[in-house]
């Protein structure tokens, strides 16, 4: 067998083709929507997934307000944030969040998923976060994608 006719293929900026896709968060459990999202992000789904390389796909969701949580998490989980002052931590439940700005639970659960570097900066600003149906990307012609159908 000749082992030089295998090469490994490694993407790069000028070979990678990004796809747009939608996804719809309407009765989706958000930890499972979101490593899902990351996934498509990364572009793992891919079989020239390429670690150091932004070879992923560019994520609309849609119906963020729609998500669900299991168990009591709409008042136990909490987001904590600092302002920067002594004494200056504040928390939020999923559920003042939801009333305040659903798209912020599902970009902060992204995020998470998503390596903590200058690439991991690079590939968030592919994700975009809508509330209700209706998305400005129609011009991207993005096809509807269903999360079923990813690992």
């Amino acid at each position: 067998m000749n082992t030089l006719s295998y090469k490994t293929v490694s993407a790069n900026n000028a070979t990678v083709t990004k796809q747009w896709v939608v996804v719809d968060a309407k009765d989706q459990i958000l930890g499972r929507l979101a490593s899902k999202v990351a996934i498509l992000l990364r572009g793992k789904h891919r079989p020239n997934y390429t670690p150091h390389v932004d070879c992923g796909d560019h994520v609309i969701i849609i119906n963020a307000e729609k998500i669900q949580l299991s168990g009591n998490k709409w008042d136990q989980k909490e987001y904590v944030r600092h302002t920067g002052y002594p004494g200056g931590q504040r928390f939020t439940t999923v559920k003042q969040m939801l009333a305040k700005k659903p798209g912020t639970i599902i970009e902060k659960a992204v995020k998470g998923m998503l390596p903590k570097n200058r690439l991991g900066s690079e590939i968030f600003r592919n994700l975009r976060v809508y509330e209700g149906s209706e998305h400005p990307h129609q011009a991207q012609e993005p096809k509807v994608i269903n999360l079923n159908s990813i690992n």
